[in-house]
Order: C-alpha cells, then structure tokens, then sequence
C-alpha cells in the first residue's frame, strides 16, 4: 500500500532509541514506524511510501546507515533521510551528505532538535506536493512551460514542441511581436535533453553589425580596439545547451554568410584566433517577418533560411486565438495583483468583452501591459468597462460591441467567426492557405467552418 501522507520510518539497532523516537514523533507525523536494521527499512518500502527515514549510521546487518542513504537516494530520491551519528564524527556525517542524506544529527540525542529536523523535512515535503498540484492545474488548464492556451491553434504549438523538443533538430519560430516566441524557444529548451545547459538568448535586431561577429563567435584580446581581454561568444556561452537567435532576419549579408558557415561545419574561430573551436548547441531562431518575401527581394539568404527551418513553428496572434483571452487576463491579474501587493481583483462581463473585441496589434506583451497597468492604477475590486485604457474603448468602438451577444462565450465566438471569414476571403477560400493563415490545423479549420457555417 502506498500512501501520500507524511510518515517517518525509524531505522535503529538499540530498541530504546527506536521505540523512544517513535513516540516522541507521534505528534510531527501521521504515521511512525520502526525497523531494526536496512534490510527490514527497505523491505517496508515495498508497502508504504515514506517522505522521511531517520537511520542510525551504525547498523546490525549487511547494510550501514551510509549504504542505506545511498540506495535510499536511487530507489526513492524524494524520501528524505536523517542520519544519526556519534558525538563528534565530523567525517561520518560529511559522508552521509556526500550520499545523499538531507542533514544529521549527532548523539546524544536531543528530542526537541529532532522534532526539529523533522519539521524542516515536512515542510520541504508538502512544499513539493503543492509545487506538483500546482503544475498539475496548470496542466489542465492548457499550459507548456511558461505559455497558457487552451484554444487550437495553442494546442497545435503545444504539441509541434513537444514533439521537436526531443530532438536536435534546428527549429524556427515565426509569429508578430509579442506573442510569446522567446518563451516557446525556452519551452523547446527546458524540455529537451540540453535542459541541463545553458540557454543563451541574443537579439540580432538590436545588434550593430560591426559588434555582431564579436558577439556570436567572441574575440581575442588584443583583436581590435578595446579588446582588452579574451571574450566567448554567444556560441561558447550556449555550449551544451541552447542558443536563441531573435530576429534573424535583421541580420545583414555578412553576417548570414558568417551564420551559415556555422551551421553547415559546426566549427567557428574567435574574432583575431586561429584555434578552431566546435558549436555545440542547439540553434533555436524566430523572426516577425514573412521569410518567403526577404528571400524574394534577396535581403535573406535561402540557403540559411532551410538551414534554420528544419522544423517551423507558427505562432497565432492573440488576434487569432480570442478564446484564450480571459485565461490570459485572469492570469496576468493574479500575477501583477501578488508582484505588487494589490488585493485580487476582478474583471467585469462588459469590461472583458471589450478586451476579448480588442484588435491587440502589440499581441500578448500589449495585452500584459494592460492588466499590470489596470492592477496598478484601479483600487477597486471590479475593474469595469470604462476603467480600461481609452485606446481599447475606441478601437472596440460601440457598434462592434453591439454586435456581440452579452455572454462571453458568444463575443469569443463571435470574433472567431469573423477572423476565419476574413482569412478565407482574403486568401481565396484556399483552406491549406487559411489554416496556415489563422496558425492551426487544417482539422481545426474544417471543425469551425462547419461550426460557423462558413462554406
């Protein structure tokens, strides 16, 4: 039988100790068992989970108390154990740490200081089923990572980085500004195999091109002025792990070719060196502009672009996932509410028609700015329609908000259906076109046409 609440097994040779313990701890724990040597502690694994062991070092049997932290920590690594040792053996409880136990206690043994420990463990214990229910709920309410969405086309995205996080494979995120493209390369990341390494994020935008080599590949002291020591680059810092490159497209002619030869050999040389260096990292790239187009007036190289496309993923514009508004906006309200010590607070019907109606050409960062800005400004509880920024309450305009039913589930439905017409309009009801248009499946897209009507 196993079992999710807090109990303790004590682990001792001397039946004074284990009896005595037992029944001091009957009050820091639901249930306290006992076992006389290793072999009997890990046995009762077999029948009931244990959040905490406190062993003796010195034990009768084959197994030490050292030995039993060691396959403690393999077989269970979420049991805590508290290791009891002799006055003053400094290196017994050195290497009980170095095993795995999660702290020691030194004879003789004072009951107080061990109904301490044990307080310390719980607490460590129900912290981590709370983090785990948490990330459960999350769970359920559509999140990967960092990123909340519950809509299609969110679940498209979800399920293109599940399916490349495993792999090595080159991706790229395209999608307008702000709707999240660094956070799916972080997802990409921590759920790869290089989630142990590090994650190096770079803008190329926003980077000078007589600085941009320097960055990425670094430079030798000495190799130009004010080089005035060694430097790694981008590359040697994102080693083992991954390496973001936002706005790639901004790169110029150069500095693409200088790209390219990177990716193709896997090999780079500092600014001013001559040693030959080896990429190892994962390239990760995103842009807000259509490829195709840069490739066609040649300002971007399409033998680059195949190299970063291996896989791409498409990003959805809040625009093209409404449904995923009101999560977002009560998400963002719990998250700056508690950032600036603001009491929780609520979003009225209409107020959350208006947002859900809004255009949001600045995406999911404009839509954060927004609710941070509303926490920071309004004191009360219910943030009402006039309340929002006035640029909402224009742009909504009233006979678009005459239009919507008074329901949120209508306004959302609404909006959709109006975003699909105008996508199948505008790329001459070529569904492939469409889907690929609006961010999901071409499935998703045969569902809501024949849900809205929309032949």
């Amino acid at each position: 039988m196993k079992s999710s609440e807090f109990s303790v097994l004590i682990v001792d040779d001397e039946p004074n100790i284990r009896s005595g313990l037992a029944k001091g701890l009957k009050g820091e724990a639901e249930r306290v068992d006992i076992a006389s040597d290793a072999e009997e502690a890990l046995a009762k694994f077999e029948q009931w989970s244990y959040p905490l062991v406190i062993a003796d070092v010195r034990l009768g049997g084959k197994i030490d108390g050292i030995e039993l932290v060691r396959q403690t920590a393999h077989k269970y690594p979420e049991t805590a154990v508290i290791v009891i040792t002799a006055h003053g053996t400094v290196e017994t409880a050195v290497d009980a740490m170095r095993a795995g136990a999660f702290d020691f206690i030194s004879k003789p043994l004072d009951l107080n200081l061990v109904r301490q420990q044990v307080r310390k463990a719980r607490q460590h214990y129900e912290l981590r089923i709370e983090n785990q229910q948490l990330r459960s709920r999350l769970a359920d309410a559509g999140q990967i990572s960092n990123i909340l969405g519950t809509c299609a086309a969110m679940q498209d995205v979800f399920h293109q980085i599940r399916q490349v996080a495993t792999t090595e494979a080159t991706v790229m995120i395209q999608g307008e500004s702000g709707t999240g493209k660094e956070l799916i390369a972080r997802a990409v990341h921590d759920l790869s195999p290089r989630n142990g390494g590090p994650f190096v994020a770079v803008n190329l935008g926003a980077m000078p091109e007589s600085l941009l080599e320097s960055e990425l590949f670094g430079h030798e002291k000495g190799s130009f002025s004010g080089a005035s020591r060694q430097k790694p680059g981008c590359f040697e810092q994102a080693s083992g792990g991954t390496l973001f490159l936002d706005e790639v497209t901004e790169m110029s002619a150069k500095s693409q070719v200088d790209l390219l030869r990177v990716l193709e050999s896997g090999q780079f040389i500092r600014v001013g060196g001559e040693e030959l260096l080896s990429a190892n990292v994962r390239i990760v790239s995103a842009t807000n502009k259509s490829v195709p187009a840069l490739i066609d007036d040649g300002s971007f190289r399409e033998d680059l672009f195949y190299r970063l496309n291996v896989i791409p993923i498409e990003v959805p514009s809040l625009r093209q996932r409404r449904e995923d508004i009101p999560l977002l906006v009560e998400h963002f309200l719990n998250h700056f509410c508690d950032r600036h010590g603001r009491p929780l607070k609520q979003i009225s019907p209409e107020a959350m028609q208006t947002l859900v109606a809004a255009p949001w050409p600045g995406n999911v960062r404009q839509l954060r700015n927004v609710v941070e800005r509303m926490v920071v400004t309004h004191t009360d509880a219910i943030i009402h329609d006039h309340q929002l920024p006035l640029e909402l309450q224009q742009k909504s305009g009233s006979n678009s908000r005459a239009t919507l039913a008074c329901t949120l589930s209508d306004a959302v439905e609404h909006c959709e259906r109006e975003t699909i017409s105008a996508a199948l309009a505008a790329c001459d009801c070529h569904r492939e076109n469409t889907a690929k248009r609006l961010g999901i499946s071409i499935r998703t897209l045969h569902y809501k046409m024949g849900r809205y009507g929309l032949h």
